[in-house]
């Protein structure tokens, strides 16, 4: 068996041996030893030899580097996990990719799922880059989620929040503009308070809704020269604004994110979605567990995909607590409030019963 790992295997001198178990017996340990690119070691172990020490304590196949040699030895199955893991780090090291001990936690994550692509091509596809600094998605359902606003004209993506379900809509929004694939952009939101009446903000209409829309603007400046951005509202090649305004329009040749939709009524998500025109892209996204909106009324964004699942052109994009890219802290809240409310839900039935199993009358 070769030391290099299967699918998408760098170009590395290899030496590898594995004992295979004989039968009936337990697994004997295996040994895999393979020579790491010179171009590529300093990336590969990091700075400090911090993604080193990472694969080690993520990985179950004891690992030991001499100068570019690395030699992997455990289970037969732990050994080959590991080269596969080694194998997609020295691919991205090659491609002058800046290795982290994020970008070795996500490459084992995608391995661990079973992922059918390539963990260095997922982190290494590039959507859009300022000023040294490049976007791309950091897990596999981000990757899918990019592919799928290529391929389909209505995208909606529902995660939970840091998940980049803005973020990689306003890069893909930007990149097709550069490729001149739309002539505009256009970013709106629901200008519903989250705790906070509009009435009582300081200032104009305009500057009661311009904190609603303020985080499209900072991913905006993100991603495009800031000098440049009041030249591109004012020439109506950017847009800004609250949902309210799309009403009576058609949107051609402009690529649309509605941000936030879990605040959208029914009937305001309607009439968002009947604004799409000719050479047009809409991209919807939102958190179906944080909907603000007044009375207990109905989300737009929670019944969309019963309503459109089976329209052709039309796809769905999950993302959950494993994709989100702020600190990891977010994605255990994200998962503790998810458990919470399980739990509120398995006993919301009690708490409706009488003693006998029959339904409390209010009083």
């Amino acid at each position: 068996m070769t030391g290099t790992a299967r699918g998408g295997t760098p170009q590395t001198s290899a030496q590898s041996t594995t004992v295979p178990a004989e039968a009936g017996t337990l697994d004997t340990p295996a040994q895999s030893r393979f020579v790491v690119p010179d171009e590529a070691v300093l990336a590969l172990l990091g700075s400090r030899d911090e993604n080193l020490r990472v694969a080690e304590d993520i990985l179950d196949a004891d690992i030991h580097v001499r100068g570019n040699e690395v030699t992997l030895s455990g289970e037969p199955a732990d050994v080959a996990f590991a080269e596969r893991v080694f194998a997609e780090l020295v691919t991205l090291a090659r491609k002058g990719q800046q290795l982290g001990p994020d970008a070795v936690r996500r490459t084992v994550a995608m391995l661990s799922a079973g992922a059918t692509e390539s963990p260095a091509e997922v982190l290494s596809l590039d959507i859009v880059s300022r000023r040294g600094r490049t976007i791309r998605p950091k897990t596999l359902n981000q990757k899918r989620y990019v592919d799928a606003i290529d391929q389909h004209t209505v995208v909606f993506c529902i995660g939970p929040a840091g998940t980049g379900k803005t973020y990689l809509a306003m890069a893909k929004a930007v990149q097709a503009l550069q490729a001149k694939q739309v002539n505009r952009i256009i970013l709106t939101r629901p200008a519903v308070e989250a705790g906070e009446r509009l009435g009582f903000l300081p200032g104009t209409l305009y500057e009661k809704i311009d904190p609603y829309l303020r985080p499209l603007y900072d991913a905006l400046h993100d991603m495009v020269d800031p000098d440049s951005i009041p030249r591109l509202m004012q020439a109506g090649t950017i847009e800004v604004a609250p949902l309210a305004y799309m009403r009576g329009r058609t949107l051609n040749d402009a690529f649309i994110i509605l941000d936030e939709a879990q605040n959208t009524s029914p009937e305001q998500m309607k009439m968002f979605l009947t604004r799409l025109g000719f050479g047009a892209k809409i991209v919807v996204t939102g958190d179906v567990t944080q909907v603000d909106l007044p009375g207990g009324q109905q989300s737009g964004l929670r019944i969309v995909q019963d309503i459109l699942g089976g329209v052709d052109d039309v796809h769905f994009s999950n993302l959950t607590s494993h994709d989100v890219v702020r600190h990891k802290l977010v994605g255990d809240i994200v998962d503790a409030y998810d458990r919470w409310q399980a739990t509120q839900d398995a006993q919301e039935p009690v708490r409706h019963q009488g003693p006998r199993g029959q339904a409390r009358r209010g009083r």
